[in-house]
């Protein structure tokens, strides 16, 4: 393996923010800081990792919250989402305050990340895979050589995300999934934004929304 993961639950929503670490380099990458800022500063220290950046699947509150303030404080860059997103994270403050978070702050991304762009943590690079339906701006980070894809709220262990929010839709969420996802592979494993870890091959088999006995 040429990454170490580690899976903080942050926020109300249990939320699965992830610290990817390059074996070699000890750089990390942040994923979804949505909050509890302080937990996932001790389990970088704890990995022994040096931030470089933070990389973001999508702008609702618990996955971004904390991202500015995070950014600010180890001085890192902000990588993703999609500019589809640009909505949610102009809505920060409001979705905080509708859902009793934390006051959230709006922030620009210093880069915006598009389908097949790639991201680099440490000697890593991983893939950018653009996933709409959940939000419109979703991306989903796949590495190859882990056999790891870091999927965000497009796919759940037996579950789907949700596309009952604005701008969400099923059928664009479950083309997501089936053309984007599933081919890269039956063994490729998956960290949700919540809940457990899967494998693409598990859901193909078994998962009432996307099976492939559903299609």
């Amino acid at each position: 393996m040429s990454l170490s993961v580690a899976i903080i639950p942050v926020t109300a929503f249990a939320q699965n923010c992830s610290i990817l670490m390059c074996n070699k380099s000890k750089k990390a990458a942040v994923v979804d800081p949505g909050g509890d800022l302080e937990r996932i500063i001790e389990q970088l220290q704890r990995m022994g990792a040096t931030a470089e950046k933070i990389l973001l699947t999508h702008a609702h509150i618990d996955h971004a919250g904390g991202t500015a303030a995070l950014a600010r404080q180890l001085n890192v860059p902000i990588e993703g989402p999609q500019e589809g997103d640009l909505f949610w994270i102009q809505g920060l403050p409001n979705q905080s305050a509708m859902f009793g978070f934390p006051p959230a702050e709006v922030f620009t991304p210093d880069r915006w990340l598009h389908d097949n762009d790639t991201v680099t943590v440490g000697e890593v690079t991983l893939q950018v895979i653009h996933t709409p339906g959940h939000t419109p701006g979703h991306v989903v980070f796949y590495s190859a050589n882990d056999k790891l894809a870091i999927v965000g709220d497009v796919l759940f262990q037996g579950s789907i995300g949700r596309t009952d929010f604005p701008q969400g839709n099923h059928e664009q969420l479950v083309h997501s999934i089936r053309a984007k996802l599933f081919p890269l592979g039956d063994d490729i494993t998956f960290i949700p934004g919540h809940g457990p870890e899967s494998t693409f091959g598990q859901e193909r088999r078994t998962n009432p929304f996307v099976a492939d006995h559903r299609g």
